[in-house]
């Protein structure tokens, strides 16, 4: 028997227009015996009935944007990869449905360093995309640095004077002990790479630099390898 685009036989049976069945079918609302089917050109047989969840909408399907929690020695040409079913976090409260189609496209954003850990952006949106990429030292982010070597030569105020971005000092940045070997910071113009230079400058040797928060945006208990979804009400 011959077969028909998937499409074509959902416009049928529901007896509307193509565009509307595509938008349907893209938005992963119509399965077959149990099976999401979210390629409108899918061959099916001609007589073949299709399930549409009662909840669907014709709106075109939005571009999505995650959150991974980036290990810390993963280059950035690997971290898109990372991002599949499988390694989605369990603590993902977002509500978003999750379909085939948003693991296309991806492209990273707010990126760090290969020896360095924390949150990262991956994204289809383009407007997240151009955002982070253009604003994000403008963008209040939180960093935890774990340091060593001799207490007895700390100060913070040392560290405070050693952010400089170039020759532009860093001002606003809050630095505190969250313990003995672990200091938080949190302002703008911030990098991993500044964070390391102002330590070492005041005589602290960096074990490890971890992103905590992009704007309003946080790393929470994300397990490293683990993404969840930006969610609708979330801002960088």
């Amino acid at each position: 028997m011959p077969t028909v685009r998937l499409d074509k036989r959902l416009a049928q049976q529901l007896d509307c227009p193509r565009g509307e069945a595509r938008r349907l079918i893209e938005g992963g609302w119509v399965s077959l015996h149990g099976q999401v089917l979210e390629q409108p050109q899918y061959q099916v047989e001609p007589d073949v009935v299709l399930q549409v969840n009662e909840q669907a909408s014709d709106s075109r399907a939005e571009r999505v944007s995650m959150l991974l929690h980036k290990p810390a020695g993963t280059a950035a040409s690997a971290l898109c990869a990372l991002v599949t079913p499988a390694s989605r976090s369990p603590l993902d409260a977002s509500g978003t449905r999750e379909l085939q189609r948003h693991f296309h496209g991806l492209q990273l954003a707010a990126s760090l360093p290969a020896e360095d850990s924390g949150i990262v952006v991956v994204s289809q949106d383009t407007r997240t995309l151009a955002h982070l990429q253009q604003q994000v030292s403008r963008i209040e982010q939180e960093f935890l640095v774990e340091v060593s070597g001799e207490h007895s030569l700390w100060d913070l105020a040392r560290v405070q004077r050693g952010l400089v971005d170039g020759t532009r000092p860093i001002t606003g940045c809050r630095i505190s002990w969250q313990n003995e070997v672990r200091l938080r910071f949190a302002g703008k113009g911030l990098t991993p790479r500044i964070l390391r230079a102002a330590c070492v400058g005041a005589s602290m040797d960096v074990v490890s630099v971890r992103r905590l928060r992009i704007g309003r945006v946080a790393l929470g208990p994300l397990a490293p390898g683990h993404w969840r979804y930006v969610g609708s009400d979330e801002r960088f």
